[in-house]
This record gives structure tokens, C-alpha cells and sequence, in this order.
């Protein structure tokens, strides 16, 4: 028997993607094995570790809980469409001078996070920001300059 697959169109960092997708492929695993944007990463595939954080439409998501085909004419952005060209984006360079990363696999899942965490406005202070950034792990301890890093960019928008 055949599987059948669902045409789908997805705006990947302002690139129109034609696909032909199974319906139980996550959007992770899409962008990782059919569009071949390696940057989003794998960590716990259960939503319980944020590494696979990206902007749907402006807002944060899962990608790993995500189906490929419920996002279809959807825009994405990952961690790849953050920077404009060779100018980072000011969470990346917050994160650069914070030194917000160590190992860095968590690194694109927390600056997609930090990015729509901002978009949101929700975040008034350090510790709401810490509250709204805990479904990012990171196991190296950089939590602190990560969160630094948001708040000095948080910092920067109010002087706007």
C-alpha cells in the first residue's frame, strides 16, 4: 500500500518551499531532512527541551510537536533567516558579548525563543523573562548569560 502524501508550501526564511509530505512528519524534521536546515536541532523530540524552537507566523513553537502539513502557507523562521546577511540579529549579538552559549546545541532554539519572547511583550522583568524562557533547556549552565543577553536587548528596545 502507498502512503500518501499532502502537497504543502512553506515560506522557509522568505523561500517558497513546494513539498510533497507524509502527514505524521514533524515541521522539525522537515526542515532538518527535506529542506536541509541543519540548525534547528533534535534534542528530546517530546517538546520537554526547546532545542527545536522556531517562529511560526512571529511566534514561538515546538517543532518537534509540530506537523510539517498543519503549517502549510505558513511563514518560518529559523534560526538560518534570524541575521540579515553578515548583520546579526541583536539577540545573537547579545548572546556573542554574554557569552550565552557554551556547548551551543541550544543556541538556535533559544534565540528563535528569546526573539518571540520579545515579539510577545509579555516579559516586564528578569524574572518573567526567566519563567518564559524555561521550556529552553540548557545543560551547560549558560542560563544566566542567556538571560542577561535578553534582558540587555529587553533594555534596548524600551530606549527606542
Amino acid at each position: 500500500m502507498e502512503t500518501k502524501t499532502h502537497p504543502t508550501i512553506l515560506y522557509v526564511n522568505d523561500i517558497r518551499y513546494h513539498l510533497d509530505l507524509q502527514p505524521w512528519v514533524s515541521l522539525l524534521d522537515v526542515l532538518r531532512e527535506e529542506i536541509h536546515l541543519t540548525g534547528t536541532k533534535k534534542g528530546c523530540d517530546h517538546g520537554q527541551c526547546g532545542a527545536c524552537t522556531v517562529m511560526v507566523d512571529g511566534k514561538r513553537i515546538l517543532s518537534c510537536l509540530t506537523l510539517g502539513v498543519m503549517k502549510n502557507g505558513c511563514e518560518i523562521t529559523t534560526i538560518e533567516g534570524i541575521a540579515d546577511g553578515d548583520n546579526l540579529h541583536p539577540i545573537q549579538k547579545a548572546f556573542i558579548e554574554h557569552d550565552a552559549f557554551q556547548c551551543g546545541y541550544c543556541t538556535p532554539g533559544q534565540i528563535c525563543s528569546a526573539i518571540g519572547l520579545l515579539k510577545e511583550g509579555k516579559a516586564k522583568s528578569r524574572e518573567e523573562v526567566q519563567e518564559l524562557m524555561s521550556g529552553n533547556l540548557c545543560r551547560c549552565g549558560a542560563n544566566r548569560g542567556i538571560i542577561n543577553a535578553i534582558m540587555e536587548v529587553k533594555k534596548g528596545e524600551a530606549h527606542e
